[in-house]
């Protein structure tokens, strides 16, 4: 009995039990190979090498054979056959043995009890193969005499797999039919285009590709400026409705004293670069509400960049105005669905074109000149990583020793926007990363 199907006549089922000639040998004159014939399939069983059973090591097995007549059973020694599947060729098509994870069809593998004493050995027959029981049955007759062992499993499949094993099959074939032809069709239209414009000109459009890529996420530039302020405009990070919501919560930074200063940064209640920029804020009140308006935001931008799934209507508070967390939600998020809803993503493209909107701003409050190593420190990014996103600002970067009081030993790197601005250039590949025991 098969577990996808049962056998319309059992009783013509037909086996044959070949022995060992090596009689004197002392494992070989064990050797048994048990062939199985079916109208369609033929099965091969042995009961030496690696993939037979131990079980046959480990114990012993009878069968019983009951005559109705007398009443009485005669007891027989058996020995358990794991039989395959015979392909084309005359090989025998070994499965794997069960592993966690890993499905053997039961259709294709079944196990045989062999009485010795009830089959007759046969010697000098030829075992038949698949491709001579599919020709017996009409099928195949156009068929190759050599098969690969892939095909020759999708065969089986075809034959004695689950209806889910046979969609498979069917999509995997339809699936590679419809890669061919896209193959195909993708190398004649590269090939084409490589004629037409040449490798060079195509190299140059891959790199100018990849610089559009980079300044997706980067504000906008205006090369063509004759001041450094023009760069970068003030107005793309912040536009004058925006820039007048911040009169509010930036307040309580302008009127910061000494004593304000020393509890905010035994709090920690904000970044490393503001708390050190509060230290010089400027007497002038129309300057200095100005940089406090800037550090308030750029306050904003780094404590946002921390964040990964907004769950929250208003993210960053109630104090935040409603006009900044509509452009932080719309600026600064992509849109991705999960458990079924959709949600706002801090992606990592997302935090590093924030991290180029805090560079510029920084820049904006440092006349252009600002240290990337608190920045980066601020946001907790590697240096190459920030490094990378200044470049593509058209940054200059230097070394320069640390602030007093911010990490002494650390070299600190500047990044200054200056004209004329850099060639920009894409980059060259990806970094080779240390392996990590």
């Amino acid at each position: 009995r098969f577990a996808n199907g049962r056998l319309r006549s059992p009783e013509s089922l037909r086996f044959t039990v070949y022995r060992s000639r090596d009689t004197a040998h002392p494992r070989k004159r064990h050797h048994r190979i048990l062939v199985s014939e079916t109208e369609r399939l033929c099965y091969v069983g042995h009961n030496f090498g690696s993939e037979v059973m131990r079980c046959n090591a480990l114990c012993r097995y009878f069968v019983g054979v009951l005559d109705k007549e007398s009443g009485q059973m005669e007891v027989y020694n058996a020995e358990m056959f794991n039989m395959q599947p015979l392909l084309s060729g005359g090989r025998c098509w070994v499965l794997p043995q069960p592993v966690p994870g890993l499905y053997v069809p039961p259709a294709l593998i079944y196990s045989v009890l062999l009485i010795p004493t009830l089959f007759p050995q046969h010697r000098g027959r030829r075992i038949p193969s698949l491709l001579h029981a599919m020709r017996k049955s009409g099928r195949g007759k156009h068929s190759e005499p050599r098969m690969e062992v892939k095909q020759e499993v999708d065969l089986c499949i075809e034959a004695f797999g689950t209806s889910k094993q046979k969609r498979a099959l069917s999509s995997r074939r339809m699936n590679a039919v419809g890669n061919d032809i896209v193959s195909t069709a993708v190398a004649k239209a590269a090939g084409n285009i490589i004629d037409a414009k040449g490798v060079t000109a195509l190299m140059q459009d891959v790199a100018q590709d990849d610089v559009q890529t980079i300044s997706a996420f980067l504000p906008p530039c205006h090369e063509d400026a004759d001041r450094p302020e023009l760069v970068y405009k003030f107005e793309d990070i912040l536009s004058p409705t925006e820039y007048e919501a911040l009169r509010v919560p930036a307040a309580a930074l302008a009127s910061t004293t000494a004593e304000d200063l020393a509890k905010k940064a035994e709090e920690r209640s904000h970044c490393s670069f503001v708390l050190e920029e509060l230290k010089f804020l400027p007497a002038d009140e129309k300057s200095r509400d100005h940089k406090a308006r800037c550090l308030w935001f750029l306050d904003t931008l780094i404590k946002f960049s921390h964040l990964k799934v907004i769950k929250k209507k208003h993210p960053m508070g109630p104090e935040c105005p409603h006009i900044i967390s509509r452009k932080l939600m719309k600026n600064f998020t992509s849109l991705t669905y999960n458990n079924g809803s959709v949600q706002n993503l801090v992606s990592a493209s997302m935090k590093a074109k924030i991290t180029a909107y805090v560079i510029v701003l920084a820049l904006h409050i440092n006349s252009f000149q600002t240290d990337l190593t608190i920045l980066q420190n601020d946001m907790k990014l590697q240096e190459s990583r920030i490094l990378d996103i200044a470049k593509a600002l058209r940054l200059k970067v230097s070394k320069a020793k640390g602030v007093l009081g911010q990490e002494n030993d650390q070299n600190h790197k500047l990044g200054t926007l200056s004209l004329p601005l850099p060639v920009q250039k894409a980059p060259a590949g990806q970094r080779k990363r240390r392996k990590i025991n």
